[in-house]
């Protein structure tokens, strides 16, 4: 049973119909939004086990990967693109220095500030990690039928349009 008619059947309210081809173009937009917010995180998720080190939580890679396309960010500006408050920033980026993943650096125009970048060993944990993260979906799409690869890709367009606006 699907997300969607789960919450339905919970809710008292009638199980929404199925999204599953050829029906797709019938399909309620917020049955649709439930059962994709739902595979969508479960996919995230499983992606994110895929990391190369222990040592690095998925919370902490995120905050490297951030310093990896930006070069270099102040404490500040991380918490607030990770959403979190600026205490747990701090504590995040001490640990991720204590592993030899980041350094700190003068502000070059405020003195008050610091700059956070990657060490050339946080580099390679991102690069790492990517690499695994994309050889491990490379797998699981190549198990599938190349109709339904197209559809990903298809799909992989749409939700980069959606999650844009």
């Amino acid at each position: 049973m699907s997300y969607a008619n789960e919450m339905a059947t919970s809710t008292g309210n009638p199980p929404a119909t199925s999204c599953a081809p050829p029906t797709v173009a019938e399909c309620r937009p917020a049955t649709l939004a439930a059962e994709l917010r739902v595979a969508v995180m479960h996919a995230s998720r499983r992606i994110r086990h895929e990391r190369g080190s222990d040592d690095i939580t998925p919370g902490q890679y995120s905050v490297l990967a951030v310093i990896g396309v930006h070069k270099a960010m102040t404490p500040r500006d991380l918490a607030a693109h990770e959403k979190v408050q600026p205490p747990s920033m701090t504590r995040t980026l001490t640990l991720l220095e204590n592993l030899g993943l980041v350094r700190r650096q003068e502000h070059p125009t405020d003195r008050r500030q610091v700059l956070i970048s990657l060490t050339d060993e946080g580099q390679a944990a991102v690069k790492e990690t990517r690499r695994r993260r994309d050889r491990w979906l490379a797998k699981r799409l190549a198990e599938l039928e190349p109709d339904d690869r197209r559809t990903l890709a298809r799909a992989a367009k749409i939700l980069a349009e959606v999650s844009s606006s």
